[in-house]
């Protein structure tokens, strides 16, 4: 047993830190916001967090707030030309803001390394740290969700006339939501940096991008859960059938498809909607009996 934990502890570190991206994404849809700006963030993050590792040496607990911070600003200044914008516009400004903050990477050399990349990145974090990280944005999420923020956002993703009728300020919410979703896609690329020994700008592309908002499509939109069980299937998935490793973006779109198809509200929202149908009819029975 201990011998396949350590096995593949590899692959459970990539998991909670491909949930906390998740995360990052969560937060943005929780909100009503259709940003895809998550693998911005990360890169944001990461290079800040490698930058300072391995040319001043910070300590990690520095380099992963500067990067959650870097990524939070980031965050309201994408919020405050985008909060206005909706849908599908909303989509295309954020895919905008990747790009470009892809091509930075790639270009500006002196300090990126370029396409080469940045190299020898010391590996600063355990996976008893990814752990407590995750636990603690489960634990502040859970709260946010409680709270009338996390209601405000459910209200604006489900009518935002209802909630302007309700006193609710989309924009300033929307707002929030780009920051804290800046703040988790910053912190997740600064823990990338620190397991990943080096970064390229390639790490920050369109698969990324997808791969951040199919955790949450596949695992679910609504419940806490649903970004981490995506992000656990989509990178275990490769892991248990090797031969379809090559075919990754394919096979998770064929998977998204068919849950989007059968299962629209992602599984574990899917899982928990049936659980209190099948409550609610157990009781009507035993009421009737």
């Amino acid at each position: 047993m201990n011998s396949f934990i350590l096995g593949h502890l590899s692959v459970f570190e990539l998991i909670l830190v491909n949930a906390i991206l998740g995360y990052s994404q969560y937060i943005a849809l929780k909100s009503g916001v259709f940003s895809l700006a998550t693998a911005g963030f990360a890169s944001l993050g990461a290079y800040t967090a490698a930058l300072l590792s391995v040319r001043y040496g910070i300590p990690a607990w520095a380099g992963l707030c500067a990067a959650a911070l870097l990524g939070a600003l980031a965050g309201i200044a994408l919020a405050w030309p985008l909060a206005r914008l909706r849908g599908v516009f909303q989509a295309i400004a954020t895919l905008a803001f990747v790009q470009i903050v892809m091509s930075i990477g790639l270009y500006w050399e002196s300090l990126t390394g370029g396409a080469l990349g940045l190299n020898g990145i010391p590996r600063l974090v355990e996976i008893w740290q990814l752990l407590a990280v995750a636990a603690l944005i489960l634990y502040l999420l859970r709260t946010l969700s409680s709270h009338q923020i996390g209601r405000a956002f459910d209200t604006i993703r489900q009518d935002e006339t209802v909630a302007v009728s309700l006193g609710i300020s989309v924009v300033r919410h929307q707002r929030l939501a780009f920051l804290l979703s800046g703040a988790l896609g910053g912190l997740g690329g600064g823990l990338m940096a620190y397991r990943n020994y080096s970064l390229v700008p390639e790490d920050f592309g369109f698969p990324l991008l997808i791969a951040a908002l199919s955790f949450v499509v596949l695992g679910g939109r609504n419940t806490l859960a649903g970004p981490l069980v995506g992000a656990a299937i989509l990178t275990l998935l490769p892991e248990v059938a090797r031969p379809l490793a090559d075919y990754r973006l394919a096979f998770n779109g064929v998977l998204l498809v068919l849950v989007i198809i059968y299962w629209p509200y992602g599984i574990v929202d899917t899982l928990a909607q049936r659980w209190q149908l099948w409550r609610a009819a157990r009781r009507q029975q035993e009421a009737s009996a």
